[in-house]
């Protein structure tokens, strides 16, 4: 479930939304230090938003490589 309040994170560019992210993690784990169990809830939800934009942008980012490159085939070899 997304926090209804959450912000268009798509017209963030990456480095604003990893930043914002770690920003906001920062002070979920505040919150728990303080036991805040509503606050949580709420920040919880926010970061699933994030985590969810971010995946989004992987999944893209392998996309285009696998059209670039057809070698790619979305798995890594480690000889």
């Amino acid at each position: 479930m997304f926090h209804p309040l959450t912000p268009d994170l798509s017209s963030l560019s990456n480095d604003d939304l990893y930043k914002k992210y770690n920003e906001l993690h920062g002070k979920f784990i505040m919150a728990h230090r303080v036991g805040s169990g509503s606050v949580i809830n709420q920040m919880s939800m926010l970061l699933e938003g994030y985590r969810e934009e971010m995946r989004i942008r992987h999944e893209r980012t392998l996309a285009e490589a696998g059209k670039k490159n057809p070698n790619f085939k979305g798995i890594i070899d480690i000889k």
